[in-house]
């Protein structure tokens, strides 16, 4: 496994970054929260950042000014070669002196962030995701468009220690950093609203003495939760546990819940903002991560700050930072065993240790900040600030 080393605020030269993605704010969902974090968190640190995002949403083409930078909407329709083309244009117009280009998630931002970089001869930075990897690298439709992006970037910044080592060894000649997430404390905290809600919730919704396990985000396929009910249900100790499903869950997920609602207590929600999820965080227990494969997912740096420990497959990012039975009860990646000894586990959690697991969670994610996740940023545009594209 590749080992990071502290990284320095580097104050030689202030970059001034072109940011191109499909996720931001007023986007929702994961990828949109950590992309509106690592730009504010850079902003404040001085780094000016014109935010050019692609997106369905928009009607039309405009600029806002922002602190430290612009953010340029680009409308998205049928034909994306003409949105990237009217982009450039605005940029050519603009005549901007950016240091980097740098890419965040999506198609279109891997598709004109090599072009880009290129004809303005300054490095590729492409900030990778998990999904972007995952699902791309073996897309039919995407792969090319990945690979092209990766091999022509001066860097690549990971938030898992994994995707750094396969994609160092898939393209050894772009330097590869891990940068996990961070995530600021004082946006995660209860108010007493919050508690309020919960403990009404848990009285209206369980019996006294179910745990409640939260399932957060977009529940795709590779986030292993069909998997986990599976064998929650073998283990004999479903009984002992309620469900709250929050997020975007597959089909096959609550086909499974209706089909097996006499034996599974559960409850489900669409996709909430992060306001709206702090009263339902307040009413679980634990939280559940039972990815097979993942990058590093915002629910574990937010569970964690908020004192709630995961019940988590030891992969991605939560092989990265969590520690079992100190942060967290950790099960072995598309283990059935594994994971329904996990479960039984968390079924028998004394009141002393689910206490310790709590306070050790806040600790942790008081390392993961946002300070130090711009911190790692810098120094990477330090580093490459005067270096080309790769693009050949």
């Amino acid at each position: 496994m590749i080992e990071t080393k502290p990284i320095p605020n580097p104050k030689s030269q202030i970059p001034n970054l072109l940011f191109l993605t499909e996720n931001y704010p007023p986007q929702r969902g994961g990828m949109a929260v950590s992309c509106d974090r690592i730009v504010r968190s850079l902003r404040e640190n001085g780094v000016k950042i014109d935010v050019a995002h692609f997106s369905t949403r928009y009607l039309r083409w405009k600029i806002d000014q922002k602190i430290n930078g612009n953010q340029i909407c680009c409308p998205v329709r049928e034909d994306v070669a003409h949105s990237i083309n009217r982009l450039w244009t605005i940029l050519e117009n603009q005549n901007e002196s950016y240091t980097h280009v740098v890419a965040f998630g999506g198609l279109l931002p891997m598709m004109a962030s090599p072009v880009f970089a290129a004809w303005m001869e300054i490095p590729l930075i492409t900030l990778i995701r998990g999904n972007d990897f995952d699902a791309g690298i073996f897309s039919l439709k995407r792969g090319d468009i990945l690979r092209d992006a990766l091999e022509k970037s001066t860097a690549i910044c990971a938030v898992s220690k994994d995707k750094v080592e396969k994609i160092s060894k898939l393209f050894p000649k772009s330097q590869t950093f891990w940068t996990p997430n961070g995530i600021s404390l004082k946006d995660w905290e209860f108010s007493n609203e919050d508690l309020s809600f919960a403990q009404n919730w848990r009285e209206t919704n369980l019996p006294k003495g179910q745990k409640v396990l939260g399932f957060f985000g977009q529940l795709k396929r590779k986030k292993g939760g069909l998997f986990f009910l599976e064998n929650l249900l073998r283990s004999r100790s479903a009984n002992k546990f309620h469900l709250l499903l929050i997020g975007d869950a597959e089909p096959e997920m609550h086909d499974w819940l209706e089909e097996h609602r006499e034996e599974v207590s559960f409850s489900t929600l669409p996709f909430l903002d992060r306001y709206e999820l702090l009263p339902y965080y307040a009413a679980c227990d634990l939280v559940v991560i039972p990815s097979f494969y993942d990058g590093m997912p915002n629910v574990l740096l937010e569970s964690a700050a908020l004192g709630i420990p995961s019940i988590s497959a030891n992969t991605g990012g939560m092989r990265d930072v969590l520690d079992d039975g100190k942060t967290a009860i950790l099960f072995e990646a598309s283990n059935d065993y594994d994971c329904r000894q996990a479960i039984a586990k968390v079924a028998e959690l004394s009141t002393e240790t689910y206490q310790e697991l709590s306070k050790n969670c806040v600790e942790l994610a008081k390392e993961y900040n946002p300070q130090a996740e711009a911190e790692r940023y810098l120094q990477i545009f330090s580093e490459t600030i005067k270096k080309r594209s790769h693009y050949a």
